[in-house]
């Protein structure tokens, strides 16, 4: 089995999440949702992003309104929806059961763990983690 598909096949699973809450966080355009992600292993262009978003209006998750730029053309900037802050906050609380089952399987029950573990696992883990890594050496 190939790792390097593996892992990017986990990264796009979650990619339509971490999308909504990039723009649940503030109005905006698609070059700012990649420089947003940039850093955070979950690897995205604007050739991947684009047709994500088209879906994401076309769902009624996401809304956009064009903004003239002080140079260039106007930009497309999005926001979220009622719906979408709803379908986000359902994919979150999906997402953190999940990550609870893939613990609770890959280390067992909590009483069976290490106290080390046990004490990370019984956090509740963050929805998700999209800040950007700091450059390694730091």
């Amino acid at each position: 089995m190939d790792i390097k598909n593996a892992k990017a096949q986990m990264r796009k699973g979650v990619l339509e999440m971490c999308v909504l809450a990039v723009i649940a966080e503030r109005e905006t355009y698609p070059p700012e949702i990649v420089e947003r992600l940039r850093g955070t292993n979950l690897f995205i262009v604007e050739g991947t992003l684009y047709p994500l978003l088209i879906r994401l209006k076309n769902d009624g998750l996401v809304d956009y309104i064009w903004r003239e730029g002080s140079q260039g053309p106007p930009r497309k900037y999005f926001n979220i929806t009622d719906t979408g802050r709803q379908f986000l906050q359902e994919l979150t609380d999906s997402w953190q059961e999940l990550v609870e089952s893939v613990a609770q399987t890959l280390y067992g029950a909590a009483d069976e763990k290490p106290a080390s573990k046990k004490s990370s696992a019984k956090k509740t883990p963050p929805a998700l983690n999209i800040e950007p890594m700091p450059p390694s050496g730091e």
